[in-house]
């Protein structure tokens, strides 16, 4: 099932099932990652994190594609030791190269373990537009959504949100953790924006973000060139267009 929002141009790809939604924006993230090595001999994809991508992963992995000409970059870190189960990085890590097919040269980790996490930022920001570019322009950028309105880790009320000057920033301490993550600026520039969006506590907030107009975060994502994917249970409140919850929901997940 696709919906197109009657108030702008954000796409909505409704499958039944998490496997199916992910097989499905897998898919979608193959195809510009292809059109971008057909056009640039290489592509871009910046990733986020969690446990809700890695079905994605998984079959994103078996596309094929040249893996030698694609170059991942992380959307977002939390500031922790290399191997800690909360690091990003360890599931992209062990999906792509230890058990996929990316070589370990074309995996580009935000290295929040070095002391000068200042400098670790802009020598990320460096690397980023080595290979997409200045200003960076990334083919493809791989988005979640939180409970709360966050994306990537840009969270209400946090500094980095009001980042135009820069492509990686800091944030303060939010569940627990400082992070690294990719601004605004440099996400609404890619070519292509893929959020990928399952589970019915999404529901609500997923509404809201389609509908347009909402407070949070990841309603200030550009929504040209956007493809939402969901299953059915987070897409049961915005498979038409239709106007914004009065109060998004409170509940917070890191």
């Amino acid at each position: 099932l696709a919906a197109w929002s009657g108030n702008s141009c954000v796409r909505l790809e409704v499958e039944k099932t998490v496997a199916e939604a992910a097989a499905m924006a897998a898919r979608l993230i193959a195809t510009v990652l292809g059109i971008g090595i057909a056009r640039r001999t290489h592509a871009t994809l910046a990733l986020s994190g969690g446990s809700s991508p890695l079905p994605m992963l998984g079959d994103l992995v078996r596309q094929p594609l040249d893996w030698k000409a694609i170059h991942v970059f992380q959307v977002d870190e939390r500031v922790v030791a290399r191997g800690d189960t909360a690091r990003n990085l360890t599931n992209i890590e062990e999906l792509l190269v230890t058990n996929g097919p990316l070589p370990r040269r074309n995996l580009h980790p935000m290295w929040v373990d070095r002391a000068d996490l200042l400098g670790s930022a802009a020598e990320y920001a460096a690397g980023i537009e080595k290979m997409a570019g200045v200003p960076a322009i990334f083919d493809a950028v791989h988005l979640g959504l939180g409970t709360d309105g966050h994306t990537a880790s840009l969270f209400a009320g946090d500094p980095a949100l009001k980042v135009k000057d820069r492509a990686v920033a800091l944030t303060a301490e939010h569940h627990g953790y400082t992070r690294m993550t990719l601004t605004l600026p440099v996400i609404n520039r890619a070519r292509s924006i893929i959020w990928f969006v399952t589970g019915a506590d999404k529901a609500g907030v997923l509404a809201d973000l389609y509908a347009g107009g909402a407070p949070f975060p990841a309603a200030r994502v550009a929504r040209l060139r956007a493809v939402v994917v969901a299953d059915s249970a987070a897409a049961k409140d915005a498979t038409a267009p239709k106007k914004r919850r009065a109060k998004a929901k409170s509940k917070v997940v890191p």
